[in-house]
């Protein structure tokens, strides 16, 4: 059997780059595209060590702690000995993560079991099966990709989740319960009051109209006929006007809560008379959170609490 020894290493360098690189980046690291390089260099001469010294300690396991040691060290250097091992934990989980979904996909594709046309039923056997070069080289990209986009999306879910609290709403004597997500990015203030607005999505909202009323209150959003508007809720709405991020000018409709309940940690901040505005539609595809809570209420509450 002939071994093309150039063609393997080149693979493995690829690999190997490819998997520091999503190291380094899962690590939000600043690290040199050379180092880079050069990790992956070490990392792949693991090929002719193998070949030509097969017998040597890198077959054991502390022989392969060490070279994995050396792998992180010769690329993301040493600063403390908690952020090398933290490197060296994530270069394993991402060669664990990838390499794992290769062979599921490998053995997902194959056929354990062959029905011939006579009928007869064969049991594919063997420790293994051989993965194809071509499917490594088309496969390892997409699992790479795949493994970064779903930490990335796992970061920023993180980073909501953080910033989600249960909160009460109590709107003319009726109470519901929902999430909110605290959003740096709402800055909507009512421009005559300059109160701060909690944007609020259909879903939530609709628990405290009629259908019809609800559907009054589109009417009114598309149309701007104030004279739709429910009678039990005259006294309550406001039109606030705003400006869209691409410039455009257009209104909210706003309903005057009697009050907002947020249990901020292990805080409960309580706000009065705060504008509620009507988002129809949902605010978050996954229905994680139903209400955008504008820093300046949380401020303001937490300075009333105190």
């Amino acid at each position: 059997m002939s071994i093309y020894l150039d063609v393997v290493w080149a693979l493995n360098f690829m690999v190997d780059l490819m998997l520091l690189m999503l190291v380094q980046i899962l690590a939000r690291n600043a690290t040199r595209k050379v180092r880079l390089f050069f990790g992956a260099f070490i990392a792949s001469c693991i090929v002719p060590l193998t070949i030509f010294y097969p017998n040597s300690f890198l077959d054991h396991f502390v022989g392969k702690m060490f070279y994995s040691l050396l792998i992180i060290f010769s690329t993301f250097g040493f600063k403390n000995l908690y952020r090398f091992i933290k490197l060296t934990l994530l270069f394993y989980f991402v060669s664990f993560a990838i390499g794992g979904g290769l062979m599921a996909i490998h053995f997902f594709l194959q056929r354990p079991i062959t029905v011939t046309l006579d009928g007869v039923i064969t049991f594919n056997q063997g420790y293994g099966d051989p993965v194809s070069w071509l499917f490594v080289i088309i496969g390892f990209p997409i699992i790479w990709l795949f493994t970064k986009r779903r930490m990335d999306e796992h970061v920023g879910e993180q980073v909501k989740y953080d910033q989600m609290y249960k909160i009460r709403l109590t709107m003319n004597h009726q109470s519901f319960e929902s999430i909110g997500y605290i959003d740096s990015g709402n800055q909507l203030i009512d421009p005559l009051t300059k109160q701060p607005v909690v944007i609020c999505d259909q879903p939530f909202l609709k628990q405290w109209f009629e259908e019809k009323e609800w559907e009054e209150l589109r009417s009114i959003k598309e149309h701007l006929d104030l004279e739709q508007l429910p009678k039990r809720w005259e006294d309550k709405f406001h039109v606030i006007p705003y400006q869209g991020v691409d410039g455009a000018h257009s209104f909210m409709l706003a309903i005057r809560a009697e009050e907002l309940t947020i249990y901020y940690n292990n805080e409960i901040l309580q706000a009065a008379n705060v504008l509620i505005g009507i988002q129809f539609g949902v605010l978050e595809k996954d229905g994680q959170y139903h209400c955008l809570l504008h820093p300046l209420v949380i401020k303001q509450s937490i300075t009333q609490s105190a």
